[in-house]
């Protein structure tokens, strides 16, 4: 009898390795970080490499916030979501407790790409930023066969919107809806959810991160006036810097989190 119930009390605990294990083989390999551009994939050219990465090593150095592009061949069969946020944490992109990373993801042979925004990050580069990115700057690029172009003009769009030029985006936006005759009601709908937050008593703690201009982690300058941030909420005394740590010129995340902002698409 001792015997059988030994036997039925490790039951749970096997089956709970087994999933384990189903799950580990299930989930793709994430490539190791080498630098501001993973091109596993090979389909950024050498120039465009470089000038990528003299670009996001640039605004990373100007703002705090580090941006990283993957490519990878595809997604062994697990969704781009998912996969993009664990090659987030895993590669802590983002300073840490600012947690302003971005990961610009493509799966060539799944044909998917996604924009995945750190936590402190989402209020400026929001989800309807990063869908207008993927669907008018990568798709139609992606689609022309120019890989290369599509991601380097999709990053130049995502430090536009983190400098405080949301605005050129979204009249982008309406422009290409136009001449596609596609509806525009989603930038407009966006527009008037964020315009209603000037009404609301708290607009001062949200709309600098929002529509102003980054100028250090958690500080912002807006309608004339700087604003700092610290964990409370705004102040005047907080202030601080941060390079992405490594050695000899090497690049590694920060240790910031995602939590699944930004957006996908496919072309």
């Amino acid at each position: 009898m001792r015997h059988l119930l030994d036997r039925a009390g490790s039951a749970p605990a096997a089956l709970v390795l087994l999933l384990a294990a189903m799950l580990c083989a299930y989930s793709a390999e994430l490539p190791a970080l080498t630098g501001r551009v993973v091109d596993q994939a090979a389909i950024i050219d050498d120039a465009t490499e470089r000038q990528l990465v003299r670009t996001l090593a640039e605004f990373e150095q100007r703002s705090s916030d580090q941006i990283a592009v993957a490519t990878i061949h595809d997604l062994g069969g697990e969704a781009i979501e998912p996969y993009a946020n664990r090659l987030f944490r895993s590669w802590g992109l983002g300073q840490a407790g600012e947690d302003n990373g971005i990961l610009l993801l493509v799966a060539v042979g799944d044909r998917k790409m996604r924009i995945e925004v750190g936590y402190g990050l989402e209020g400026t580069l929001t989800d309807l930023h990063a869908k207008l990115i993927i669907e008018n700057t990568m798709v139609p690029a992606f689609r022309a066969g120019n890989f290369s172009g599509g991601i380097e003009e999709a990053v130049n769009d995502i430090i536009m919107v983190l400098e405080g030029n949301a605005a050129e985006l979204e009249a982008r936006a309406r422009r290409f809806a136009e001449e596609n005759d596609e509806p525009v009601w989603p930038v407009v709908l966006f527009l008037a959810v964020w315009g209603t937050m000037f009404f609301g008593g708290f607009a001062i703690a949200f709309l600098p991160p929002i529509f102003g201009r980054k100028i250090g982690p958690r500080h912002y300058k807006w309608l004339g006036m700087d604003f700092k941030y610290s964990s409370g909420g705004s102040s005047r005394g907080r202030s601080g810097g941060w390079s992405s740590s490594g050695s000899s010129g090497g690049f590694s995340g920060g240790g910031g989190s995602s939590g699944g902002g930004g957006a996908s698409g496919s072309w």
